[in-house]
């Protein structure tokens, strides 16, 4: 019997990437995924998805759907990014005492985890958001960009400055995105569909060898069958 997987996502681009290499990726495991965003508000039949300003929007939606699938083959996980995660999210005053980014991430997962209260949930905190990940190897942004090859070398000037890409830090002007940005202002325009593609340019291999964090999430959801 094949597990069902389900993705409550932040945005397009965590959408994208859960619904096109991570489905290969899950697929090969017998495991059958859907991903769709957060839903911010319903307004006169009109359902309004992505970004994630307030706690109580994930937290609406990971139970709505767990009470919509309830049979013992279900999974739910999440894709959010630590970088400006909500004020309100649980674990957030403990999880901003701790140093270390990976004590961060375990802090807030076990109090999602305990707040939605499903044996089910597999919770998942992106250090620090989704660009980290194409830090693994961000020559592939020639890709998309092959026209600014100076720009991307400074990009992997950077990715050599850190010991894995998610611990890339997230001040407004150095998170992963924000220096994406800052070389290549383009890709703003086009990071749901650029930065998933890059991702699968890069290759899951790499991505779980260089991003520790990133690697037992995929491991955990695997376990889970």
């Amino acid at each position: 019997m094949y597990l069902r997987l389900h993705f409550v996502v932040e945005g397009q681009t965590e959408e994208t990437f859960a619904n096109t290499v991570l489905r290969e990726h899950f697929a090969h495991q017998e495991i059958v995924t859907a991903a769709h965003c957060v839903t911010t508000r319903r307004q006169r039949g009109a359902t309004y998805r992505g970004g994630l300003v307030t706690y109580r929007h994930a937290r609406d939606d990971i139970r709505r759907w767990a009470a919509e699938d309830q049979n013992r083959d279900a999974r739910f996980t999440t894709m959010f990014d630590l970088y400006r995660l909500p004020n309100d999210f649980p674990g957030h005053a403990a999880a901003a005492k701790a140093a270390d980014p990976y004590a961060r991430v375990d802090i807030l997962e076990a109090a999602l985890r305990e707040d939605i209260g499903d044996w089910r949930f597999i919770p998942y905190i992106q250090l620090h958001e989704f660009e980290a990940l194409l830090f693994a190897d961000p020559q592939r942004l020639d890709t998309q960009f092959p026209d600014r090859p100076s720009a991307i070398r400074r990009l992997v000037a950077t990715a050599e400055q850190f010991d894995s890409p998610e611990l890339v830090n997230d001040e407004p002007t150095t998170a992963p995105s924000k220096r994406i940005m800052a070389e290549l202002p383009e890709y703003a325009g086009r990071k749901a569909s650029a930065g998933p593609i890059v991702a699968r340019q890069i290759g899951l291999p790499t991505l779980q060898s260089k991003c520790r964090h990133f690697r037992e999430w995929l491991e955990r959801l695997t376990a889970a069958q």
